[in-house]
């Protein structure tokens, strides 16, 4: 048996979950596109060129254009966008190699500045896709659904439960207006995954007692200015966001926030109650690494008891897993191995693709929701795989038990009052039980 990847609609809610905090959508996609047709956005013909623009052109952005036009070779590039423009000009050039027919860009659609989205969103596209440093989510997810724009949002979706709150708002104003959100948690259309987690949830390893998903690599990179150029704070933070929690949310939610969510698809799309966490700089102790952990564990904890243990790692010479074992009553699996082990023996997926063409498929659905005008909305789930992934950050700054209910209430916002401010300090590195009068959460 063979699933293919599901369109991933928004599926599963729960009264308790981030959308019962008085945000909720009570819209499900298949009643979106019962809809009136807007007037933006919509393919009348199978041969129209879908018009895509970038904001945000570092290698994941412009790694995503290859995969638009990889899902579809008439899509058109027809805009970029980056807050600086030796990155605009990095893709332009990637593109000009791999993909010069589908370039459409002019020097009339190429924006820069941290405002860039702005200008952006209102060019001639249909699809907006944005891979920035995720501190900028929340703003322009709302420029592009307020423009009449689709659009495609790389994880994790904010840094900041406000943050949170306003892409999911964004995400209700994109349901009501018939456009898709598809999110860049890409294993949710990865086929073997979905085979997998479908024989665990069909009881291939009875109920699930407990999960463990583990994101334990080395280290990604860093930049430094050009000979003879030097780059203000504010600069250096911007090119090296990775490292600032601020702009990332740390790597708990840049990057372990795919294995987090795997976790929340497993229990149902329901998120967790509570969660306590450990974490802190071991090897990354310099001050040019920000103030970012290079480790977490966080447990996660369900009303009913079961938990989810979730560690992750950005160390040299260690150690590395990126798996999710799943304990059952009858059985254990391994996600990303693609395999089962029950009473039957060991189940192995061998269908036509186990994760590569994940980072296609996303974009095969979300080219195909324009087209069939039947809208993907991926709101839910990806507000609440941030969210989790913010709460596992805090309570490891912090040194707390956080409670999810209690979490959602949060109205503290990370980063500066003004981008414009050349000197800005990010905050220091948290300490657990150790950070004064600083309000985290």
């Amino acid at each position: 048996m063979h699933r293919e990847p599901t369109d991933q609609t928004t599926t599963n809610s729960s009264r308790r979950s981030f959308l019962a905090a008085g945000t909720a959508m009570s819209v499900g996609a298949a009643a979106a596109s019962a809809l009136p047709r807007p007037a933006f956005g919509y393919h009348n013909s199978v041969d129209d060129a879908i018009k895509v623009g970038l904001v945000g052109c570092g290698g994941r952005g412009t790694g995503a254009l290859m995969n638009v036009i990889e899902a579809d070779s008439r899509t058109q590039v027809g805009a970029l966008a980056d807050a600086f423009r030796d990155r605009v000009d990095i893709t332009v050039d990637a593109l000009k190699t791999e993909h010069p027919d589908n370039l459409k860009v002019t020097d009339d659609t190429i924006f820069t500045g941290v405002d860039c989205h702005e200008r952006l969103v209102n060019a001639d596209i249909d699809v907006v896709l944005l891979a920035t440093p995720p501190h900028f989510r929340p703003a322009q997810m709302e420029a592009a659904v307020r423009a009449g724009k689709h659009v495609f949002c790389e994880k994790p979706v904010a840094v900041d439960v406000p943050g949170a709150r306003r892409v999911l708002a964004a995400c209700e104003e994109a349901e009501s207006k018939g456009l898709s959100v598809v999110s860049g948690l890409c294993w949710r259309y990865s086929g073997g995954v979905n085979e997998v987690i479908g024989r665990i949830q069909e009881g291939a390893i009875g109920d699930i007692r407990a999960i463990e998903t583990n994101y334990l690599t080395g280290t990604l990179w860093y930049r430094t200015p050009p000979k003879g150029v030097e780059w203000s704070s504010m600069e250096n933070q911007l090119r090296n966001w990775l490292y600032f929690s601020w702009l990332s949310g740390d790597h708990t939610a840049e990057q372990h926030i795919h294995s987090i969510d795997k976790a929340l698809w497993l229990m149902g799309d329901v998120p967790p109650v509570s969660c306590h966490a450990m974490g802190g700089r071991l090897a990354r102790t310099e001050e040019k690494w920000g103030n970012v952990y290079d480790h977490f564990a966080t447990n996660f904890e369900w009303a009913d008891g079961r938990k989810a243990f979730s560690q992750c790692r950005q160390m040299s010479g260690c150690f590395n897993q990126t798996d999710d074992m799943v304990y059952g009553t009858d059985g254990i699996a391994k996600i990303l191995s693609f395999s089962i082990q029950n009473a039957d023996g060991e189940w192995k997926y061998k269908g036509p693709e186990k994760g590569g063409r994940m980072y296609v498929n996303e974009h095969i659905a979300l080219l195909k929701s324009i087209r069939t005008g039947a809208p993907i909305n991926n709101g839910s789930y990806m507000v609440n795989s941030t969210l989790m992934a913010l709460m596992a950050r805090d309570a490891a700054y912090t040194g707390k038990k956080i409670v999810w209910d209690e979490y959602l209430k949060s109205e503290v916002v990370l980063g500066p009052d003004s981008y414009d401010d050349a000197d800005y300090q990010p905050d220091r590195v948290a300490i657990p039980g150790k950070n004064g009068k600083r309000k985290i959460w």
